[in-house]
């Protein structure tokens, strides 16, 4: 775990802070993209301390139609549900609040593909935002766009005025060595909600087939 994670230190405040999901600077993590139960799919998340702060378990199943974004403890944040569209490939996302889903018939956000870009060879995806209520002023809740960037699993969450939300990237040693296609570093802006990035990673993650 060591090559994956080094715990080295840092003055940046941990994701593990009072206001739990979202911090007033910037925030770096590592994701593995392997689950830490035994011949299961999914996924597990390292703040900068080195220690575990999301994860996703699929057990057996991979590509599996629902799955969940946990913390450390297993407590539920998100579901996350592929939606069969005629045309668009789509996902929502609903956000948990103890052991229940908020909002059982509206989903949090929900993501779409961007034909027209796609079909320009420019993968992205429309993120809305805010499904259940915080509506803007036009009267659509806010939204943000994940685009592909160079390399399998790198991207980028910008939000509507282009403004750098997150970005993904294959995680390189101090000396610029890369690590495995399977070893990300997810940088997050100030004043994000970590949980709602980390969902949109797992949403990228089933679009191409990672978990």
């Amino acid at each position: 775990m060591a090559k994956i994670h080094p715990k080295i230190p840092t003055t940046t405040t941990s994701s593990s802070s009072s206001n739990n999901y979202m911090t007033s600077t910037r925030e770096t993590f590592t994701v593995w993209m392997k689950s830490l139960v035994f011949h299961g799919n999914g996924c597990t998340v390292f703040d900068s301390n080195g220690q575990i702060v999301y994860r996703v378990d699929n057990y057996d199943k991979k590509c599996s139609g629902k799955v969940y974004l946990m913390d450390l403890r297993g407590r539920v944040l998100f579901s996350i549900q592929r939606k069969r569209l005629q045309l668009l490939r789509g996902w929502d996302g609903y956000k948990w609040s103890g052991s229940s889903e908020v909002k059982k018939d509206k989903p949090w956000f929900r993501v779409r593909e961007d034909v027209k870009n796609n079909l320009r060879g420019n993968m992205s995806f429309n993120v809305l935002l805010g499904c259940t209520d915080h509506k803007s002023n036009n009267g659509k809740g806010r939204q943000y766009r994940i685009i592909k960037l160079a390399g399998k699993s790198s991207f980028r969450v910008i939000d509507s005025d282009d403004g750098l939300v997150a970005e993904v990237m294959q995680k390189q040693t101090r000396k610029g060595v890369e690590l495995g296609e399977d070893v990300l570093t997810l940088v997050v802006e100030p004043k994000v909600d970590h949980s709602l990035v980390m969902a949109l990673v797992t949403v990228y993650g089933l679009i191409n087939n990672k978990l």
